[in-house]
């Protein structure tokens, strides 16, 4: 394993726990149901909610670029 694999592990472990602590506002009835779902209301996110899903972004853009790097540096 080269230095890019362990970035992308790192990454992807953190990119799972940051998922997990994310709450949602739908549950998984009126997902399959369908129902009017308002997953894609407007409303600002705040506090821990906005780091979270900012760090989802960078977490996921940290992870395709370290294994496209991996699968280019091999």
């Amino acid at each position: 394993m080269i230095w890019v694999d362990f970035i992308a592990l790192i990454a992807v472990i953190l990119l799972i726990g940051a998922v997990m602590l994310q709450q949602s506002s739908d549950d998984i009835s009126s997902a399959f149901s369908g129902e009017k779902s308002e997953l894609f209301k407007e409303r600002k996110t705040r506090g821990l909610e906005l780091f979270l899903t900012r760090g989802t972004i960078i977490l996921t853009v940290i992870v395709v670029v370290a294994v496209l790097l991996s699968n280019n540096l091999r």
